[in-house]
């Protein structure tokens, strides 16, 4: 586990579960947000943000947290682990709703509101995009090792089990 790509539904805790294995694995965190976007709200040029992300992806170790469909394959290709987290629609509306109004080190700025077009891509993002996303990790399930991890118990099992891991392996 030296490339990483945590994947899954805004609001699923993507970014929770990065910073966990940033913190156990100590690997580097690439946040896509952070690349993609401003502080004022705007975004980068698309091939700016192609570029930036080949500059990452070329280097050694990485846990990237992020969906970005459009360069999801760019992605898959450059890593050796997968973790999508599946969770139910309403847990991922109300985890997103609650961190308005906080600041995050995964985003230049601080949401004030939930955006009507932001709540409308968590609520159809099942039907718009995991099916999609689900075809393409199955393209790569004898390359890479995939996790699905669909509740925050499976999250705590994952996190304790990559701990163990690496704490083993710093003793032999």
């Amino acid at each position: 586990m030296k490339r990483i790509l945590v994947i899954g539904c805004a609001g699923s805790g993507k970014s929770t579960l990065s910073r966990q294995l940033r913190d156990s694995l100590h690997l580097p965190l690439i946040y896509l947000d952070q690349i993609w976007h401003c502080a004022d709200g705007s975004h980068i040029n698309p091939d700016l943000f192609d570029r930036k992300l080949n500059t990452i992806l070329e280097t050694d170790a990485w846990i990237m947290d992020g969906n970005y469909r459009r360069t999801l394959r760019t992605r898959l290709n450059a890593c050796d682990t997968v973790i999508l987290l599946d969770f139910p629609t309403d847990v991922c509306l109300r985890q997103a709703k609650q961190r308005i109004g906080h600041k995050r080190e995964d985003l230049p700025w601080v949401e004030t509101e939930f955006n009507p077009e932001f709540e409308d891509w968590i609520r159809n993002f099942r039907t718009r995009n995991l099916r999609e996303i689900l075809k393409m990790l199955e393209e790569y399930s004898q390359t890479r090792s995939i996790y699905v991890l669909r509740s925050h118990e499976d999250i705590r099992e994952f996190v304790a089990t990559v701990r163990q891991l690496e704490q083993f392996s710093l003793r032999t």
